[in-house]
């Protein structure tokens, strides 16, 4: 019999442990009420015989108590129960020393895998995952109430974040770049005007980016449609200064020419400042900003040229990728890239096809950009087309004191995911028990998302001048309060959930795809819309249904529920659930009806949903590709591709990468073993994003690979 600890570990079951604990419980009492050695192994008979595979350390001390009281052992069984308190007081006296010694010696795997961005190595990054962890510490113990600490613990929810909840800082966000830069801003106390040029609007973007990276912990996104008026201004600036110089010299064609090569390089240097400045630079968190820049063109902007050159630019960069310390170049992880198709642009003869040719070509070599269909946004969004959030997350249709829809300047306050298998584990089939055990669970989501909320509540603007005072978010005075922007639903807070594939096989026999399936995954979902819904107006605080795309929870989920419940085929045996909405990667369905059949599901998670579809061999495969980004455009709103093709970023080898005789990856180019600077993709389950280690575990499990 195994024994689950409170911290997830797992033991062999200790007879002697019990046994202990009655005895030091015996010595508090008088002789005639103390347990006789007999039963004490009478005791210990009743737990062995309930032959269980895995038991909770919790369950076995309720079953002493119950057993106590049964022989008439009043007495003791109170020394009992204040003996087990007093335990639960040391543990919970400090839990963070070993987590944040392994920290130092570098030994906390765990972290080490958690985020492409940051390097558990360097002095910075630790500081910041030393103050990580007496966060999380002081957020069990101290914050959070019992209930919701407890259902953390035990996988009924997740409280993201938990590391960053001591301090009152949000999510992620849309940052107002358009306003930052047509009215300035100040940073660390100094003045930024508003740029005269493209190439300096370009190093104020980078600047505002790292600034508010270090005072929020989740993702920003940057519109650059803002960025065409200044690439005019460049273009005005040098046209003014060519024709002072050569107007009676040089024909105006001649002229015109020499503005366009300034210009080009102005553009190339401005972008190149961009790309190099996120790779480059580090926040105070010690990781480079998690940024994403979304390529839209809008019809009646009047800058629609100059936006176009910009994208155009961003992509030809993208697709050459940038120099690793071998001088070889690769593909970053930042910034992302979401790229609009829209009515003139979606490959049907369109004035801009010619931006989706390249976007396809970059995707076909460096998996970015992600998809966004106008056309389908505009459906789901009230006729809007606006950004993801960093961590993919969608803000719901608002409308200022004007009546106009504000998207920019708004964030997210955080989030808690639901794991639906483990409600379907524990329902077995029986659909009354499940949707009363997911009504319970949804009413303990929404009391640790109310945590998160009333932690923002009563912060003052001084907490992040760049965000509260100086226009990333909002303009509000020094000492004022950013309660405003918490309700209403200016800002979202989001329901996330995990596992629509295993709870639906759980409680129908088949998966979402087949009819049965489907009909009951619909409901589900449109029952947890329906519950932020009724949030919302309960509240006044705009909570949102998100996918969330949290690979490691995936894996966290499934893991703690193994441990719990054994081995379930087709669900607990994986080793992962699927994330959110998505087709479990094992079925067999092509790219087109996958998209298709997930867009159902996109309409309803309307807080934030991403789908993937994977084609192999991308860059030999870009008439395939080309077919899929034209489906995208009329059925999916938001849509992501992964290949199944390994990449050394030694050498640039792109092809399949084995393990060789001794266990080890290994290039079969160059021979570079080193995991870090290799791509490989998870070859069990088929799913593919950011690539993370797991050491010691490459035969088993053929490397596992997290998302961030």
């Amino acid at each position: 019999m195994k024994v689950i600890k409170r911290d997830g570990r797992v033991v062999d079951f200790d007879r002697s442990k019990i046994q202990t604990a009655i005895e030091k419980a015996n010595k508090d009492v008088r002789t005639k009420e103390r347990a006789t050695k007999e039963e004490i192994k009478g005791i210990i008979k009743y737990v062995e015989d309930l032959d269980k595979k895995r038991i909770l350390v919790e369950d076995i001390q309720d079953i002493i108590e119950k057993k106590l009281m049964e022989l008439n052992k009043y007495e003791l069984g109170k020394q009992y129960i204040v003996y087990r308190y007093t335990r639960a007081l040391v543990r919970k006296a400090n839990t963070t020393d070993e987590s944040i010694l392994k920290l130092i010696r570098n030994e906390n795997k765990e972290l080490a895998e958690e985020n492409s961005n940051k390097n558990t190595m360097l002095a910075s990054t630790q500081r910041d995952y030393i103050a990580g962890e007496v966060s999380r510490d002081l957020t069990n113990r101290l914050l959070l109430p019992e209930d919701i600490s407890k259902a953390h613990q035990e996988g009924i929810l997740h409280f993201h974040d938990a590391d960053y909840f001591i301090q009152p800082i949000f999510n992620c966000c849309l940052i107002n770049i358009g306003d930052m830069l047509d009215n300035g801003t100040v940073m660390n106390g100094k003045m930024i005007e508003s740029p005269k040029s493209f190439q300096v609007a370009c190093t104020v973007v980078t600047q505002i980016i790292s600034t508010v990276a270090s005072n929020q912990y989740g993702g920003q996104s940057v519109d650059l449609i803002h960025l065409g008026k200044y690439l005019r201004k460049s273009y005005d600036k040098f046209k003014t200064e060519i024709e002072k110089k050569y107007k009676n010299k040089l024909s105006q064609d001649v002229i015109e020419d020499l503005v366009e090569d300034r210009l080009k390089y102005e553009l190339k240097s401005g972008i190149q400042t961009i790309q190099y400045q996120i790779n480059t630079l580090m926040t105070t968190n010690g990781q480079a900003p998690f940024v994403t820049l979304f390529l839209h063109l809008e019809k009646d902007d009047p800058y629609i040229k100059e936006n176009a050159m910009i994208i155009e630019e961003v992509l030809r960069q993208r697709y050459e990728g940038i120099k690793n310390e071998a001088g070889v170049y690769v593909t970053p992880a930042f910034p992302k890239l979401v790229y609009v198709l829209d009515d003139f642009n979606n490959l049907t003869g369109g004035e801009y096809d010619y931006l989706t040719e390249l976007a396809v070509k970059c995707s076909a070599k460096r998996m970015y950009p992600d998809y966004i269909s106008a056309k389908k946004m505009r459906e789901n969004y009230e006729g809007n087309v606006f950004s993801p959030m960093g961590c993919r997350s969608f803000l719901s249709p608002w409308k200022d004191e004007n009546g106009n829809y504000k998207f920019e300047g708004r964030f997210n306050q955080g989030v808690v995911s639901i794991n639906l298998p483990q409600v379907a584990i524990i329902a077995n089939g029986d659909e009354n028990k499940f949707w009363k055990l997911l009504d319970e669970r949804l009413e303990l989501c929404k009391k640790a998302l109310m945590c998160r909320h009333n932690a923002l509540v009563g912060t003052t603007s001084d907490i992040s001048p760049i965000h509260w005072q100086y226009g990333a978010i909002a303009r509000l005075k020094k000492g004022e309060k950013i309660d405003k922007l918490l309700y209403g639903g200016y800002s979202t807070i989001s329901l996330g959930y995990i596992g629509i594939y295993e709870m639906t096989k759980l409680m129908t026999g088949v998966s979402q795809t087949e009819p049965a399936g489907h009909e009951f995954a619909l409901k589900v979902m449109n029952h947890l819309r329906e519950t932020v819904n009724r949030w919302k107006k309960e509240t006044n605080i705009g909570f949102a249904l998100y996918g969330t795309p949290a690979e490691s929870l995936c894996y966290k989920f499934a893991k703690i529920d193994k441990e719990r419940f054994g081995t379930i085929e087709d669900v607990t045996d994986k080793g992962y659930y699927t994330n959110s909405y998505h087709v479990d990667v094992r079925e067999k369905i092509d790219a087109f009806d996958k998209l298709k059949f997930e867009s159902e599901f996109q309409k309803i998670s309307s807080g934030g949903a991403i789908s993937y579809i994977e084609i192999p061999n991308m860059q030999n495969n870009l008439e395939a590709l080309r077919s899929v980004v034209k489906f995208i455009y009329d059925n999916i709103q938001y849509a992501e591709f992964n290949t199944k093709s390994d990449y050394c970023h030694v050498c640039g080898f792109d092809g399949e990468i084995k393990i060789n005789e001794n266990n080890e990856w290994e290039c079969p180019n160059c021979g570079n073993k080193d995991h870090s600077k290799m791509t490989v993709v998870r070859r069990t389950c088929g799913y593919l994003g950011e690539n993370f280690w797991n050491a010691g575990k490459t035969k088993e499990i053929k490397q596992r690979v997290l998302h961030l």
